[in-house]
């Protein structure tokens, strides 16, 4: 079959600001970043409340930080762990764990004890920095663990008044050192660290999401930053020095970093939003901050529709809103549109692995696509089975490949590490198409596609289907055994109603004679469940394990 693929026909959409190939430096990512922030010293790094942080305020607190991390026994390689929200202590020790060399992973504050406990031993990290009122949690974990030292601040740290954090926490883990983050940047030194970091060193490890199974260390190199940093500032056209950033992407999730590290390779000023679900904060910040670039989820985006105050707003001054982690309903693009301008919303596809972003619309646009790769990287559609790329039009699996991907694979897991890997490209695990212009549109996690007794049914498809009706506000559908076909599986919708629409065994028969008149007769839900809100992730991501999990014990199935 003649390689359709390598033919790259979506480069012909490439407009001129966007280069067909790009140069990577050979330099770490403190050393990159360390450019814009002295060309641009002044400028804003992070609005955060009522309080603001220049780059040269940025920079000398970092410097601290590194400094700190030498102090306590840490060496370039040694991993550090950041529990907390977005705030300026995790701005700052991002850039200074970076300088320092050292290696920085995200632990999410939503974690229990043991699930801290477990990634902290999964990585082997040796310091955590964490919030006071995560400390409870935290307390009970790193005893656990190799952590022998820990930073501590509180959400009013850098804020006029700030509370001190009590002594007594200092002392409440025994053979665990524990110290405010306001003192070390008191007391540090603001010299920063001397020696050079590799750029094929590991800087940051990213752990995968957890929606379909246990989370994986995804490990990148200051190499694999560089690039993509490179990659995606092109393909958006950000002005370096000159953008506003508002991203409810907590930093702990690979969206919500990766943000924060183009924005810092290219001056950027950011919108720290610590509680991505509180909406009214999110629109006040908007208003306060007026951003050019907004990012975020759908069910973040749907939200803010909901509300007046966003719908009414001037977006005028933003050029550009950016929507990942999940597809974009397609009911909701002509509205969304409406309200914030024609031509802005940017659907993007990637994830920890692949080098986060890897397509995502030109300047043309097709409604419910993730668009097309951009620079440097290879995708291809692959038969599930054989791994051979499949005709136009035909769904297969996401096979990606380019730089900043993956160069090391999951973290102390090679065997993992293989198993996605099928000569040289990265299998996604997700299904899409790509059309005759090469733009990608997304049917499925390949885990999530229901298998009907032979027949497939690709659950994001059935769920766009769902939400056309007008009584359904959201819905996910998942895959749940069928006890009377072994082997087979049963479609279940679990659906969030409109308000003011009533929870019913009328309502369902409603919405199966709907779907019986939209879709095959094996696509129909044997299983209808109504919620209140679907459970998501702190990125916003649906969490169908957790679907699956609770479905199953309410209806006796083993998943």
């Amino acid at each position: 079959m003649e390689d359709i693929y390598a033919k790259k026909i979506w480069k012909k959409w490439y407009n001129d600001r966007v280069s067909k190939k790009l140069d990577y430096p050979s330099i770490s990512t403190a050393d990159f970043m360390g450019k814009a922030i002295k060309k641009y010293p002044d400028r804003i790094a992070v609005h955060y409340m009522d309080t603001s942080i220049t780059y040269r305020e940025l920079d000398g607190y970092a410097n601290k930080f590194a400094d700190f991390l030498h102090r306590s026994g840490l060496r370039q390689g040694d991993v550090i762990g950041l529990n907390a929200l977005n705030t300026p202590a995790y701005y700052i020790a991002v850039l200074g764990i970076l300088k320092a060399g050292c290696i920085l992973t995200g632990v999410s504050p939503l974690l229990t004890p043991s699930e801290i406990e477990f990634q902290l031993n999964d990585c082997g990290a040796k310091l955590l920095l964490t919030m006071d009122f995560l400390w409870g949690n935290v307390k009970q974990a790193i005893g656990k663990t190799n952590v022998k030292t820990v930073a501590i601040f509180g959400l009013s740290d850098f804020l006029p008044d700030a509370a001190q954090i009590p002594d007594s926490i200092l002392h409440e883990a025994p053979g665990v050192s524990v110290h405010r983050f306001t003192d070390i940047m008191r007391d540090m030194p603001d010299r920063g660290p001397a020696e050079k970091v590799d750029p094929d060193a590991i800087c940051w490890i990213q752990y995968t999401g957890g929606t379909t199974g246990r989370s994986k260390g995804a490990t990148w190199t200051n190499r694999d930053v560089v690039s993509y940093v490179l990659r995606f500032a092109n393909w958006i056209d950000v002005r370096a020095g000159q953008e506003v950033l508002l991203t409810p992407f907590p930093l702990f999730v690979g969206a919500g970093m990766l943000n924060t590290l183009v924005a810092y390779a290219n001056a950027m000023t950011q919108v720290a939003i610590p509680n991505p679900r509180d909406l009214d904060f999110l629109v006040a910040a908007m208003k306060k901050h007026k951003p050019n670039i907004i990012t975020g989820v759908p069910t973040i985006w749907i939200g803010l529709m909901k509300k007046p105050e966003f719908c009414e707003w001037d977006f005028s001054n933003t050029r550009m809103c950016i929507s990942g982690a999940a597809p974009f309903p397609a009911e909701y693009f002509e509205k969304f549109e409406k309200i914030v301008g024609t031509g802005k919303l940017f659907e993007a596809y990637g994830m920890s692995e692949t080098g986060l972003i890897v397509s995502t619309p030109p300047t043309k646009y097709k409604v419910s696509s993730i668009g097309v790769p951009i620079t440097d990287t290879d995708i291809q559609i692959l038969d599930t089975e054989t791994k051979k790329p499949v005709p136009l039009g035909e769904v297969g699996e996401i096979a990606v490949k380019g730089p900043s991907m993956f160069s090391k694979g999951y973290y102390n897991k090679p065997e993992e590490t293989a198993n996605i890997i099928h000569d040289g490209w990265l299998c996604t695990g997700d299904l899409a198409r790509m059309d005759e212009d090469g733009f990608i549109f997304i049917a499925d996690r390949l885990k999530d596609m229901v298998n009907v007794s032979g027949y497939k049914v690709f659950t994001q498809e059935l769920d766009d289907v769902i939400m056309r009706h007008p009584d359904v506000d959201l819905a996910a559908s998942i895959g749940i055994s069928d006890p009377k076909r072994p082997g087979s599986e049963r479609v279940a919708s679990v659906i969030v109603l409109k308000p003011g629409i009533a929870k019913s065994d009328e309502e369902k028969e409603k919405l199966l004679a709907y779907l019986k008149e939209k879709v095959a007769p094996f696509k129909v839900p044997k299983v209808i469940e109504f919620m209140d809100q679907l459970p998501l992730s702190a990125a916003g991501k649906i969490l169908t394990r957790e679907l699956r999990e609770t479905l199953g014990k309410k209806l006796n199935v083993n998943q």
